[in-house]
This record gives structure tokens, sequence and C-alpha cells, in this order.
């Protein structure tokens, strides 16, 4: 009998999951279907309910439903319940566990292409929501010594920084003081919607005084090369879109659900023949 995975959402329709965790599946010899559930905030318990009821194995977490999951698991892991959001949920033991995949996700996918490692790289983070959050926490527990927030609203960046129970050097940045020190940081992690399609030309901050080989990561994948990459590759910068991110959370998840690490390069193949592009 084929075990039963999926995500919930509101919207959902869109999601790629569903073609890359079947792939997965299938490649692996796995008997297993993944679905999507187009779940609204005000079912979001009785979905929970319905999914332990019919078996459902495991699925993924997406907007708008991160965080209100939360007390209706049975468990959560400790850095899901820090950063206050859950995407991967998985049935151990006849109970639901909740997993946050996404900055460890972004961390694999950063250290694939990192020479040197990223411990001992200043970095900024542009802005401070949900992504953010995950990507900071994440980093700051992998060891990663300084990191800065930059935000549009300084306060929220200040939060930020003071709800992380890990042990950093950082500080909380106005966009304008941002684009000031660019020159000081290695890495640069932009977590904002600004880029994204259908926005083309949005831009989070002035990339001018980004210094040459700096290595900066925008966490969209849609377009696979935003502005902001686009005009940072202009000055030499080395370039990142999200699509590693995206990637390596949903094989993390896979990994949690199974126990076996999928093709990255497949999964990665699939989200850019949908996208019809090409990764940069």
């Amino acid at each position: 009998m084929k075990k039963i995975y999926g995500v919930i959402g509101d919207p959902i329709a869109h999601s790629m999951s569903p073609a890359i965790h079947n792939d997965a599946f299938r490649h692996q010899g796995i008997e297993a279907a993944y679905h999507h559930f187009h779940v609204k905030p005000e079912d979001l318990q009785d979905a929970v309910k319905g999914m332990k009821a019919i078996g459902v194995s495991g699925f993924n977490v997406t907007i708008p439903h991160k965080q209100n999951i939360i007390p209706l698991l049975d468990e959560v892991d400790e850095l899901a319940l820090a950063i206050g959001a859950v995407n991967t949920v998985s049935w151990e033991e006849g109970r639901y566990v909740g997993y946050n995949t996404d900055g460890k996700g972004f961390y694999k996918s950063l250290s694939d292409l990192s020479e040197g490692g990223l411990k001992d790289s200043r970095t900024l983070i542009i802005g401070a929501g949900g992504a953010a959050r995950a990507i900071y926490f994440t980093l700051v527990k992998e060891g990663v010594r300084n990191v800065d927030i930059a935000n549009r609203t300084v306060e929220r960046a200040e939060k930020l920084i003071a709800d992380c129970p890990y042990e950093c050097e950082s500080q909380a940045l106005s966009i304008a003081k941002a684009e000031e020190m660019l020159a000081e940081y290695e890495l640069i992690i932009q977590t904002t919607s600004s880029g994204m399609s259908p926005n083309l030309d949005g831009i989070p901050l002035n990339p001018e005084q980004i210094k040459q080989g700096t290595l900066i990561s925008d966490i969209i994948y849609n377009p696979l090369k935003t502005k902001l990459l686009h005009d940072a590759e202009q000055r030499g910068a080395v370039i990142q879109n999200g699509l590693g991110m995206f990637v390596h959370q949903a094989a993390l998840a896979f990994e949690i659900w199974t126990g076996v690490h999928p093709d990255t390069a497949r999964m990665q193949e699939i989200v850019l023949n949908k996208l019809g592009g090409h990764t940069c």
C-alpha cells in the first residue's frame, strides 16, 4: 500500500513540490504518492485531524500555516520552535513532529557554493520576515559568527536579533546604513519579496558599494536572476538564486520522511524545466 505525503497551503495549486517529490519516490523505488491539499486558515485544525485519520505519513507546510500549525502538532523540533515556524511534518511513532528545513536547506545550498566556509564570513541579511528568521537562526546555530540584519523598519531587525536564542555578534541596520556598509560584507543574503515575479524591477537596496567577489544570495527563484543579482553580478559579485534553497529544503524533508537523501541535481532539473530557464 502506498504511503501518502503532501503539502498544505492557501493558495497551493502553483506548488512544484508534488513534481519533485513524486519523481524522487519513483527514482528511489519508494511506494508513495505526494499531493497538494488546499487548506484555508479556518480549516487548519480539521485538516491536521484529517491527515491523522487517513494516515498521511508526512507533509510540507507553506503560507499561511507555518506558524499556526505549531500548537496542533504533538512535538516540535528545537530549531523550528525557536524560529516559530514549521515547514515539514513527519509521522513518528504515532505522533506528528514538526521541523523547519528552510534555514538548513539554505545553509546547505550556500555551503555548496562557498569554498572558504561560512563561519568567518561577515554576513548581511536583508529583511526581517519569516524567511530571514529561519535563515538567521540557522546560520547562527551553525556557528556563523557575525550576522547583521538590515530592514526598512529597524525595530523589526532589532526584535529578530533579540529573539535569537543562539549567541552571535549582530547589529540592526537601516537600509540606507546597509548600503553605505556593503563593501564590508563577504556574504549578503536577500530575503524579501522585492524583485519577485511579476514585479521584476523591484530591488531591496542599491548594490553599488558591493565589492568584487562578494557572495550575494537572493532566495527568490522566479525569476531565476532578479534585478539585484543582475546588478550585483555586473559589479563582480558571485551570485546565487533561491533555487538551491528550495531544492535542499525539499530534500531534507524527503530524508526526514524516508531516511533516504534524494538526488538534488535531479530535483533542480525538474524545477528548472518547469520555470523554463537556467540557474545562475
